[in-house]
């Protein structure tokens, strides 16, 4: 995909990590930053439904709407961010290696459900 097309970034913005996570985002990016629409889940429950995405769903995982309209999520959304911040295009090939994504899925997975049952938010299945 190429960098000069925004993307939506829908992201938990009550999570003090995930707001630490797009301020670090937007510094790596620099000028790229423009190019990213950070959009906090809480406020666009609907505009996520209209797309297939529950507020549990969109909770529980980064989701990023491309240009397309195409939806990525989880771990391969990250790996969009840093395919956008040149510093980071290493990490983003070595996230996507067969036996790294599945595993830092899992992690994620765990870590998200950790936090969000401390906060009180997790969602009741």
């Amino acid at each position: 995909m190429p960098t000069n097309t925004t993307i939506n970034v829908y992201y938990d913005a009550i999570c003090p990590g995930c707001r630490k996570d797009r301020r670090r985002f937007e510094r790596w990016a620099g000028k790229r930053a423009t190019d990213i629409e950070w959009l906090d889940v809480t406020e666009h429950q609907q505009q996520l439904r209209d797309k297939g995405i529950s507020p549990e769903a969109a909770l529980r995982s980064l989701h990023i709407e491309c240009s397309d309209g195409r939806m990525i999520e989880g771990i391969d959304a990250y790996r969009l961010l840093m395919q956008r911040i040149p510093i980071l295009y290493p990490v983003a090939w070595l996230v996507g290696l067969p036996g790294i994504k599945p595993a830092l899925r899992r992690y994620y997975d765990h870590w998200v459900a950790q936090r969000l049952k401390r906060e009180g938010r997790w969602p009741s299945q």
